[in-house]
């Protein structure tokens, strides 16, 4: 017989701009958490070498986000390791944990950005096969568009966001914004 679990898992989702310590305190998160750890870069890394298609990065978000709730419907816990900067993201995944009766832990990481830059450019020259060049024009232009995760959204007591217009559900949107597959 199986041994039943009396603590419901959590979801833990790292927020924040490249280079800033998610996929190291993910890792943390893996080993003293016991979770499924979902790194999108590693994935795309395997499945597509040194390219990096913008036309897979919402599929693989979308297949890892699948496994993720799997793994939450079994009992465990899992860290999602990719940027989500945007509310909607991080409202669709906090609702979809909820529905399947899952905590939820956010975690935002942040630094200035010259020493952003500084750790991008170590990891590029330390460890290449795990990362992309990005130029100061795309880390600013990623610096304006994120949206940083309130105190609410940080601790829990903020609710979720209803859906976007047009999705009456947050699967709904889910499956819109992280499709299948491409095309």
């Amino acid at each position: 017989m199986g041994t039943v679990t009396t603590t419901r898992p959590t979801l833990f989702l790292t927020v924040g701009l490249p280079g800033t310590g998610k996929t190291t305190a993910a890792r943390a998160i893996e080993a003293e958490e016991n979770a499924l750890r979902l790194t999108k870069d590693e994935w795309v890394k395997a499945l597509f070498g040194p390219a990096n298609p913008p036309a897979a990065s919402d599929v693989v978000e979308g297949r890892l986000i699948d496994i993720g709730l799997r793994a939450l419907q079994l009992g465990i816990n899992v860290v999602i390791d990719y940027g989500l900067w945007g509310r909607d993201e991080r409202s669709a995944l906090r609702a979809l944990a909820a529905d399947l009766g899952a905590a939820v832990e956010l975690r935002y990481f942040e630094l200035t950005p010259p020493e952003q830059r500084r750790r991008l450019d170590r990891r590029q020259a330390e460890e290449p096969h795990t990362t992309w060049h990005m130029s100061d024009a795309e880390l600013a232009t990623w610096a304006e568009i994120i949206s940083i995760p309130t105190a609410g959204e940080l601790d829990g007591t903020e609710p979720v966001d209803d859906p976007p217009a047009g999705f009456p559900t947050w699967e709904q949107w889910r499956r819109h914004r992280w499709p299948s597959s491409i095309g």
